[in-house]
């Protein structure tokens, strides 16, 4: 089973819903760009699939650089200005980040992304998505499929609002490519270009133009139109060029809504204007973020997945896994788009004071500050230090975090998990219903009667039954478990949501199901969650269900250890 952030999605499935990462947080780029693999949940205001268009690729080692592939011809540079589609390839790039980020599963991820790009001038300066470079500690560059020279590259110039950024490469004498001087009109012939799915071959589509000025707020831009195509980008085609029939840039990819096969550049006029700002080293319409807009059910912001070292939003303290709530006074991303957001940045000059309040769950705090001003102090704590009421916390008190975990059995050897080390009250008898065993049982806690009796208490009890599969699913069990707690425990804990297990931001290679969570219980300041679930190569074959009790810090990460390794080892009674 793989291990899963569980106290953070526990939180937020009460307050917020949250909205998928626009840049591809999974398969290759940093927020935008890598969105279709990762696919955003829920977002209410965004026409559905409409990702941006990069390549993350969070939890695998950066190579030095791609290996060719056999059919792959690289391109020599020819030093000069691109005259035909078919020398295109000798100026569109490749480029490899490497950084840190904070995805909104609230997961930290150190590791590479990738998107495409495009030179514009011989000395090596180019063009390509802020969410491909902004976080990005190390940018390596590749020139036209051409993998024996790897070039550094620095960071000139971003807007976050317009999903620009201009780079500059070490070196010059490159080949580069000329903007379209002509109108661009409705059927026009154009070409995608680039390098998508972390893969290094380049790549060339055919489309034509489908509409002069589709919608230009998404989740992570904030655009006043931009073209909308139908030649073919993935993610990792970020920042690549979309070209004429000579080899021209028509405008800059960025997005994809891939069901519907519509895909989004941003139109040659507003791309020259903010790449005539960027390329003379400075910032526009950016702050420092790499970030996305989502609205959940009693919330609103912008989700900060990296913040750019030395930006104003450095110097202020965000940092990634933060929720922008408000900017100068007003709520952000109620729309489910950047553009309040951008409107106050276009508002505002680079240097003015601005108010800003953040919500950080890290932490569980409030904060507020300034841009330019006054940095982050907590005004607001929910976290560590919270006084509980209603209900005994026992002995567990308010314990940030254990001190390590052990591997327990029941007693036939059946089952195991991990449980804390301080859960030194270990019972592994069998599940039984009156006299009859059902099944396998591991209950562990501190002290397993004051567990019993007491909701404050922090333990777990994890059953396996192939019994009970004989009469039911897993939906089933947690109805009767759910009735039974409303019966037994007259309304004691209030029914938050139920959410599904073993699928998106609960992936189980092995088990899949559905999860209860409950708050309150008993009146306390406390959460009880309850899985039921089933082996996915088998089904039929067994019940699994975990209910524990979380009254602290340390139990959510625990939660984690548990959900992480609990497993079926040997034959049941």
């Amino acid at each position: 089973m793989q291990t899963k952030l569980i106290k953070p999605f526990l939180l937020m499935a009460i307050f917020v819903v949250i909205v998928g990462l626009a840049c591809g947080l999974g398969n290759g780029e940093p927020t935008p760009e890598s969105q279709p693999p990762t696919q955003a949940a829920d977002k209410p205001t965004e026409p559905p699939q409409q990702e941006p268009t990069q390549t993350p690729l969070p939890q695998q080692e950066p190579s030095e650089a791609p290996p060719p592939t056999p059919e792959e011809q690289p391109v020599e540079p020819s030093g000069g200005a691109v005259s035909s589609l078919q020398d295109a390839q000798e100026a569109v790039i490749y480029i490899q980040a490497e950084g840190a980020f904070t995805d909104q599963d609230f997961k930290e991820y150190t590791g590479s992304w990738t998107g495409s790009g495009f030179i514009i001038d011989p000395s090596g300066l180019a063009v390509t998505n802020n969410h491909v470079v902004t976080g990005a500690s190390i940018l390596k560059v590749w020139i036209g499929g051409d993998y024996d020279n790897t070039y550094n590259a620095t960071v000139l110039g971003v807007s976050e609002c317009s999903d620009l950024a201009v780079i500059d490469i070490e070196g010059d004498g490159f080949a580069h490519l000329d903007w379209h001087e002509g109108p661009i009109s409705v059927g026009m012939d154009v070409y995608s270009a680039g390098f998508p799915l972390s893969e290094p071959e380049y790549t060339l589509t055919k489309g034509i133009i489908s509409k002069e000025q589709a919608d230009g707020d998404t989740t992570w831009s904030s655009l006043d139109y931009v073209l909308m195509h139908d030649a073919t980008i993935n993610p990792g085609n970020s920042g690549g060029p979309l070209l004429n029939e000579n080899g021209q840039v028509v405008g800059v990819n960025y997005r994809g809504r891939w069901e519907q096969d519509q895909y989004f550049a941003i139109d040659r006029d507003l791309a020259i204007k903010k790449i005539d700002v960027l390329k003379l080293g400075e910032d526009t319409e950016t702050i420092g973020l790499n970030g996305e807009a989502f609205v959940g059910e009693n919330i609103s912001g912008i989700w900060v997945s990296s913040v750019k070292a030395g930006s104003v939003a450095d110097e202020a303290g965000l940092t990634g896994g933060d929720i922008i709530l408000n900017l100068a006074d007003l709520p952000l991303g109620t729309d489910g788009t950047l553009s309040d957001y951008c409107d106050i940045l276009r508002t505002n000059s680079p240097d003015d004071t601005v108010n800003l309040e953040v919500l950080r769950w890290a932490t569980q705090e409030v904060l507020e500050g300034q841009l330019n001003g006054d940095k982050l102090v907590t005004t607001v704590s929910f976290g560590d230090g919270d006084t509980r009421s209603g209900s005994d916390t026992g002995t567990d008190g308010d314990i940030s975090s254990y001190s390590g975990y052990v591997s327990v059995q029941d007693d036939y050897g059946a089952i195991q998990m991990d449980i804390p080390v301080e859960w030194v009250d270990v019972n592994g008898s069998p599940w039984v219903d009156g006299d009859d065993i059902i099944g396998s049982a591991i209950s562990a806690a501190a002290d397993l009667d004051a567990y019993d009796s007491n909701w404050g208490v922090s333990g777990v009890f994890f059953g396996v039954s192939d019994d009970l599969a004989k009469f039911g699913g897993y939906v089933n069990l947690l109805d009767v478990v759910r009735d039974d707690y409303d019966e037994n425990y007259g309304g004691q804990c209030k029914f938050e949501a139920r959410v599904n297990y073993g699928e998106g931001d609960w992936e189980d290679a092995y088990y899949r199901g559905k999860m209860d969570i409950f708050s309150g219980c008993g009146g306390g300041d406390n959460y009880f969650v309850v899985l039921s679930a089933v082996p996915r190569d088998n089904p039929q074959s067994f019940l699994v269900l975990v209910e524990m009790a979380i009254n602290n810090d340390a139990d959510y990460e625990a939660l984690d250890q548990i959900m992480a390794t609990f497993d079926v080892v040997g034959n049941l009674p």
